[in-house]
């Protein structure tokens, strides 16, 4: 099928050809029939494609900031391969889209129903429930499809809080603009509408509003007070894009005493005090359609708001600017000034600085389902052809793209001698872009398409944690040799899941299980586990990490998706001491912070000691309440009246060690090339897997059990 992507670093859209999305619980699969292009929005994110990096810098302050930090703690160089990757993950366009329903196991949805919804411009898109309504019988797809720029300025309005008789300005008459003038002349209110197109005043004054036409020098000052018989408006919406501050000064000048301002747009929002203490003018930013926007809760996993307590949802909204459209109380048509077809979808980018373009409508005439639908894209014959030829004993299939997987991973295994022959990701998008970058053969959203491929004989797992368990049995039972990104399991019971798969695997046919504890592999760690092995007498370690909070509602945070922290990234630390020391652990005890008033998440501010075999402690301080200036991670081991000390992996340090004082590296290094090395160079010459599987369990229970210890 095919989907506009747009490269950040570049600023470059394009048409791709990608694997259909693989349908998921609480969505719904949508062939498109019609897609919008929101000019404003779309053409802010193509302008911040093309800047440069300094340009991109000043329109994002706060990210530099972070981008600072990161290289005080791990260096120029990491630091800026992680800003190439960020900038290399290819952008996904559109959000107002109109279609029929191609797959859905929601209630209220059928096969074939037609829907509106935010999927972006691809001939089928995958939506979550929520943000899905049908269409009403007399409304056509086309008009349909602007049902979410609608829904936008509909929750503008509803935060302004129109009465019947009251007057307001809408500043900036773009597409949403043009929508509000409608919508707020329905609701009994007189309107004044302000922009520099004098094609687009016009089209404000055929839906009933007044103009002021700036390209023609009229002040909306002067104008205003006449239209307001001298009171001031009663409010103004914002739904212009602009940089200046001088908006909000205007908006604010406009206003009665005790007026409304509200903004739905883009502008400079270095307020004047004095705009708003004189006249106790009230401001609020509206989020986007509506209550449940950026809500996971919501969103993501398909929960609706109770109507007696939030009456207006995004969804909600949707339906109310559909039944607008049926009434005839809101006209779209006026406002298209051109229509593509998908195949011609790049011409479309090309008018986003054209004055005259206001409405771009994509068609979508491709309805063969079974073409609509396919789950796998060849990548480049000729590199399929040349691995066929070229093949090895790694064959890797990969599943999951993101930051980590192509910044980190997939380079690694590459750069390791494995064959790479195919990329699976759920939405395919990815799977294409950074499969065409390293040579994969083919870019999939099925993972059946690994089970079922007899040449790939390994897997690499870099999904979300729930994920993995299942994932990873599925994988050995087709006899896959399995790469998995930590964790492996998020449950006991899923480790005996695992267990069972492994045993059977082997009965048959040597397979390797192996988790991602790349940390064993880094240089630092290397030399500390050389000169600790040459002291049989019991260490004492102390590991601090530096963990950097991360918010309650993120996924990793949640203890069925992500497993929390101490399972989600503490089990690195945990495998990490038990390789250091060399013994099995006997015994844990970990506590956390206590539960206060203002502290949300508590278990990713927690210390963890181990006990093991030879008598050997540590203990691992995994601390989210930090500051981003200091380091990460540091380790310190005691052991025989000398002390090495390893500083985020950029320096270790000896004291007391004869023959080693310094060990110093110019470029952060945790392993992530070394381990996958490892791992492919065991398959090739048909050796165990370099981290024995019993080490692997040990590690992982553990940390399930410290984990559950801490919640219960």
């Amino acid at each position: 099928m095919k989907q506009i992507l747009q490269n950040l670093s570049n600023g470059e859209t394009s048409l791709v050809d990608v694997p259909c999305p693989k349908n998921i619980k609480s969505n719904i699969l949508i062939a498109t029939s019609k897609s919008v292009v929101s000019a404003g929005t779309e053409r802010m994110l193509v302008n911040f494609g093309k800047a440069n990096y300094i340009k991109k810098a000043k329109q994002q302050p706060d990210k530099v900031k972070m981008v600072l930090n990161k290289v005080l703690t791990d260096g120029l160089i990491t630091t800026v391969d992680a800003v190439r990757s960020k900038l290399d993950q290819p952008l996904t366009l559109g959000y107002c889209n109109s279609g029929v329903i191609l797959e859905s196991d929601v209630d209220g949805f059928e096969l074939g129903d037609r829907v509106v919804s935010n999927g972006n411009h691809a001939e089928v898109v995958r939506v979550p429930k929520n943000l899905c309504v049908k269409i009403p019988d007399n409304v056509d797809d086309e008009s349909a499809a602007f049902t979410v720029l609608g829904a936008i300025g509909l929750q503008g309005i509803r935060l302004i809080q129109p009465t019947m008789g009251e007057c307001f300005v809408v500043t900036g008459l773009g597409l949403i603009g043009l929508l509000c003038v409608q919508m707020l002349r329905a609701n009994g209110c007189r309107v004044l509408g302000i922009d520099f197109d004098s094609k687009k005043c016009d089209l404000a004054q055929e839906f009933g509003s007044e103009t002021v036409d700036l390209s023609k020098g009229e002040d909306p000052i002067i104008i205003s007070q006449s239209f307001s018989r001298g009171r001031g408006v009663d409010g103004v919406l914002i739904t212009a894009a602009t940089q200046s501050d001088e908006v909000m000064h205007q908006s604010a000048e406009m206003c009665r005493k005790r007026g409304r301002i509200v903004l739905v747009g883009v502008v400079g929002l270095n307020l004047r005090r004095d705009d708003f203490f004189k006249k106790e003018i009230t401001f609020q930013v509206s989020a986007s359609y509506g209550p449940g926007r950026y809500d996971p809760f919501y969103e993501d996993k398909g929960n609706d708001y109770p109507v007696g307590f939030v009456r207006w949802t995004e969804q909600r909204n949707f339906e109310a600017v559909l039944d607008m459209m049926s009434s005839g109380t809101l006209n779209v048509k006026p406002v298209i000034t051109h229509r593509f077809d998908i195949e011609n979808s790049i011409n479309a980018y090309a008018l986003l600085d054209d004055p005259d373009a206001l409405g771009i409508v994509l068609n979508y005439p491709n309805q063969d389902q079974k073409n609509l639908t396919k789950s796998k894209v060849l990548l480049n014959e000729q590199t399929a052809k040349a691995k066929v030829i070229n093949s090895t004993l790694a064959r890797v299939g990969f599943i999951g793209a993101g930051n980590y997987a192509s910044r980190t991973l997939i380079p690694a295994f590459k750069e390791a001698g494995a064959v790479l022959d195919t990329l699976v990701t759920s939405s395919g998008i990815s799977g294409v872009h950074h499969g065409n970058k390293n040579q994969f053969v083919i870019a999939s959203s099925d993972t059946e398409d690994l089970w079922s491929n007899d040449k790939i004989n390994t897997v690499s797992i870099v999904t979300k944690h729930d994920a993995h368990a299942q994932q990873v049995t599925d994988a050995l039972n087709s006899g896959k040799n399995v790469f998995v990104e930590k964790p492996l399991a998020l449950t006991l019971d899923e480790l005996t899941m695992i267990d069972k798969a492994y045993q059977k695997a082997n009965k048959s046919n040597f397979v390797r299980l192996m988790v991602g504890f790349n940390r064993r592999y880094a240089p630092h760690v290397i030399k500390m586990k050389e000169l600790l092995d040459s002291h049989r007498s019991p260490k004492s370690i102390i590991m601090t990490v530096n963990a950097g909070a991360i918010s309650r509602d993120h996924w990793v945070q949640d203890s069925l998706i992500g497993g929390g922290r101490i399972i989600g990234e503490g089990c690195h630390f945990i495998d990490l001491m038990r390789h250091l020391v060399g013994h099995k652990i006997t015994n844990f005890q970990a506590t956390m912070i206590g539960n206060i008033p203002g502290v949300e998440v508590r278990d990713d501010k927690a210390s963890i000691t181990l006990s093991f075999e030879d008598g050997s402690f540590g203990t691992i301080h995994y601390l989210a309440n930090g500051g981003s200036t200091f380091p990460k991670e540091r380790i310190d081991v005691f052991c025989d009246d000398a002390v090495l000390q390893m500083n985020n992996y950029r320096m270790l340090i000896g004291y007391g060690w004869p023959g080693f004082k310094k060990m110093k590296l110019f470029k952060q290094d945790k392993g992530q090339k070394a381990c996958a090395k490892a791992f492919i160079e065991s398959i090739i010459n048909g050796k165990e897997s370099p981290i024995s599987y019993e080490e692997v369990m040990e590690s992982s229970k553990i940390s399930i059990e410290v984990a559950n210890s801490l919640r219960n």
